[in-house]
């Protein structure tokens, strides 16, 4: 398959005819964080299986629909449920999501993600803005022929995690009833979940959290020069902090807990941006 301008415009033209707008903020949400689609005033739902050329989400929290609607008066489109390399999709695959934005005319992406703690001072519940990422493993997104209109072939990430757009997250986290750091998002291909040593590995390199997603779509948004705000949740610590196994039960059941100061939250910062 070739992933051509063609291909992703063939996407966001279906997506047009399914509302008489232009959305100007686009979030992401993942794992069990789908509540937050909830709080979408005047929804306009496509199921991703419904998107001609679109990806389908195989994991069973992400709830695989694309909702259009309205956020504290902004116009917004959500994707609740995302997709990973670990589900056997391609590196080249994965830009799909935020070139789609771009075509649709989306000003500035939220990327939320579940993860685990590295750094022994936060806790489950807390959140995280990202301000960096580090990534030693699997290709880039990028990887291939480049299509210009998106970007040029080689490009700056100094400022993928936009500045501006973190310091309002910060801002925003007065009141909220939340604990939010800011750090740096350790990347990790998943399913399987990380050994201790590469927990520790990951904390003396300067992480501070561990995921399987996120940074894809980072790498995209850069690409196409689009702002982003990146949040993780904390649902447990990493692997070998505590002495006890990881379970899914576990990252489930915390990120229901914050759903809902969580969803508040992002809403305020909706509301500012």
């Amino acid at each position: 398959m070739e992933y051509t301008y063609e291909y992703f415009k063939e996407i966001a033209d279906f997506l047009k005819t399914k509302v008489d707008y232009t959305p100007e903020i686009a979030i992401i949400l993942g794992s069990c964080l789908g509540p937050f689609a909830e709080q979408i005033e005047n929804p306009v739902v496509v199921d991703y299986k419904d998107i001609p050329n679109f990806l389908v989400s195989t994991v069973p929290s992400h709830a695989g629909k694309m909702i259009f609607g309205t956020v504290c008066g902004r116009k917004v489109v959500c994707m609740s449920g995302r997709f990973h390399t670990y589900e056997g999709y391609s590196y080249e695959q994965l830009v799909l999501p935020i070139r789609v934005f771009k075509l649709l005319g989306v000003k500035a992406t939220i990327l939320t993600n579940a993860a685990g703690a590295v750094n022994t001072s936060y806790r489950p519940g807390d959140v995280m803005i990202i301000s960096d990422h580090i990534k030693f493993n699997g290709d880039s997104p990028l990887r291939g022929k480049n299509i210009p209109e998106f970007g040029s072939r080689f490009f700056d990430i100094s400022r993928m995690y936009t500045p501006e757009l973190r310091k309002l997250a910060l801002e925003c986290a007065e009141g909220s009833g939340l604990t939010v750091h800011e750090g740096v998002y350790f990347f990790f291909t998943g399913p399987q979940f990380e050994t201790p040593a590469e927990i520790r590995a990951a904390r003396i390199l300067g992480g501070d959290a561990v995921g399987m997603s996120t940074v894809t779509e980072a790498l995209t948004a850069a690409h196409c020069d689009m702002p982003l705000l990146g949040l993780s949740v904390m649902t447990n610590m990493a692997a070998g902090v505590l002495d006890r196994p990881l379970t899914s039960e576990e990252v489930d059941e915390t990120a229901k807990v914050i759903s809902i100061k969580f969803s508040e939250y992002v809403k305020r910062i909706i509301q500012q941006m």
